[in-house]
């Protein structure tokens, strides 16, 4: 599902300086108004093959960039949306509102300024990557319908990109964090997670209907994610998944079998204790609490670190069971395409980039291969 609902009102942010943090609505400045009406005016008479407009007559860029949100919001993602509007409202709108260019003056020396000003605040790389990427989709637009003649981002280079590590857990961990957290309402959301490498959207996204007891299966193909709306959080269930190969069908793992009908169980003892103050909103979600309410993704990342705070052990992301996952499968010699198959990636490189570091078997069979040939020569 696209999302559509709020991307035609304007926010300003209450953000850091990474793009994140809760957002107050605000209602349409005067300025914005003008701006949006210039930029579909000159759509319009393009169409109809009127002259174009002088250029003392477009708009601010960083009226523009509210403008360019506004048009493409039905057309990406929700969490995309929410992404570009926090980055626009934590520094492209100050720091381009502040020098009052026009769409067609900007040059590549303001996108250096942009790239420097982010790594004076202390961030990394991969931070003005992501502000350069949105500042360029929004000129590339403007060259797309003839406003600009071309897109001067493309002048100025990104900085490369910084090597990802991945964190995860041994084995050992994982077992002392399973015994741990055996108690906790989320319990069956973290092995979930770590058996099978899922996404924290797609873990909260399994269902009982897509769960098959008689044929050994779970199926992902269902996920919850959550977003800021008028500075409160909303959750969204949609059955659409990150990419195509998010999409998968894999085996019910014994012990996810056991813990999956001790779930069920669990279940059907609370709505039975509960009666009319369980919720039946979710009853044919998996990941539930005791009141038979769905875990909020929030909920899921603080309260992970809560309990491994609460347990001494040895603080990782929720999102590092995904990766655990992975390095205990290559730690057993599965090759790396089934690992991309498991984890749902959309491509092979995708795996390799993140856990080729982590491939020491197929490192071994090389210095094996290399010891034995030279071996022959001596």
């Amino acid at each position: 599902m696209k999302y559509q609902e709020t991307a035609f009102r304007e926010r300003s942010g209450l953000c850091n300086a990474d793009g994140k943090g809760r957002q107050k609505a605000v209602s349409l400045s005067v300025p914005r108004k003008r701006g949006r009406r210039r930029l579909q005016l000159r759509l319009e008479e393009q169409k109809r093959g009127r002259p174009e407009q002088k250029a003392e007559e477009l708009p601010l860029f960083a009226d523009y960039l509210w403008d360019w949100l506004k048009i493409v919001a039905p057309t990406i993602e929700r969490t995309t949306y929410h992404s570009y509007e926090n980055i626009i409202s934590a520094r492209l709108d100050p720091f381009f509102r502040s020098r009052q260019l026009r769409l067609d003056q900007v040059e590549p020396c303001h996108i250096r300024e942009l790239h420097e000003s982010i790594f004076q605040d202390g961030c990394n790389a991969n931070t003005v990557i992501h502000y350069h990427a949105v500042v360029r989709k929004a000129l590339q637009y403007a060259v797309k319908n003839e406003m600009l003649a071309e897109n001067v981002a493309d002048k100025v280079d990104r900085p490369k990109k910084g090597k990802y590590l991945a964190g995860f857990y041994t084995k050992e961990e994982l077992a002392a964090l399973f015994e741990a957290t055996r108690e906790d309402s989320m319990s069956v959301v973290i092995q979930l997670a770590a058996y099978y490498g899922l996404r924290r959207s797609e873990v909260l996204g399994i269902r009982w209907s897509a769960v098959d007891f008689a044929r050994g299966t779970v199926t992902i193909n269902h996920k919850v994610t959550e977003s800021s709306e008028n500075g409160k959080y909303q959750m969204y269930t949609e059955d659409k998944l990150k990419n195509k190969s998010s999409f998968r069908t894999l085996p019910l793992i014994p012990a996810m079998r056991e813990l999956l009908l001790e779930q069920k169980g669990r279940q059907a003892r609370y709505q039975e204790l509960f009666r009319s103050a369980y919720c039946m909103d979710y009853l044919d979600y998996v990941c539930v609490n005791e009141m038979g309410r769905l875990f909020r993704p929030n909920y899921v990342t603080d309260h992970f670190k809560l309990l491994l705070r609460r347990h001494n052990l040895r603080i990782i992301r929720f999102h590092d069971l995904r990766h655990s996952c992975a390095s205990l499968l290559l730690s057993q010699g599965i090759p790396m395409k089934q690992i991309q198959d498991w984890l749902g990636h959309s491509t092979f490189a995708t795996t390799a980039d993140i856990y080729s570091h982590l491939d020491f078997n197929s490192k071994q069979a090389s210095a094996d291969a290399i010891a034995a040939a030279l071996m022959e020569t001596q």
